[in-house]
């Protein structure tokens, strides 16, 4: 009986110094996670790029007055206020344009519809996708 109490005494002794070796290499395992959060907003990265896109050119020029230091969402919402402006220039240049601009106005509206809920998946994605020629200059803008 002797026997067994010494023994408990030794393993009661051992396993608080065997925890502690366990939960430091348990701490050193922990990665740091990467804060994304955009500074000036409180967002995620992502979700304030796709907010960028939701409301065409206002929400970018709100995201790219609040937001001064996160490139990622200003290059979104630049890219957002260009491609608004490139829209609407070229649906008043297709709406002049009797019956063949009516025409191709029916068919651009889809088509960018279509364009932008892909940018708005993009960057929820949280990739720089740009825009052939639109992308290139929001991006000299920043």
């Amino acid at each position: 009986m002797a026997d067994n109490n010494s023994s408990e005494e030794t393993k009661s002794n051992v396993e608080p110094i065997f925890k502690d070796i366990v939960e430091e290499s348990n701490a050193q395992e922990k990665k740091p996670t990467k804060d994304n959060t955009a500074g000036s907003t409180g967002l995620t990265e992502n979700v304030a790029g796709l907010l960028c896109y939701l409301f065409w050119f206002v929400s970018g020029i709100v995201f790219l007055l609040v937001e001064k230091d996160n490139r990622f969402i200003r290059f979104h919402a630049m890219q957002s206020i260009a491609l608004s402006v490139v829209f609407f220039v070229l649906s008043i240049v297709l709406t002049v344009i009797p019956i063949i601009g009516w025409i191709l106005n029916l068919i651009l509206t889809p088509v960018m519809l279509i364009l932008w809920i892909f940018l708005m998946y993009k960057a929820y994605q949280g990739k720089y996708y740009k825009l052939p020629i639109i992308g290139e200059l929001s991006e000299k803008q920043l």
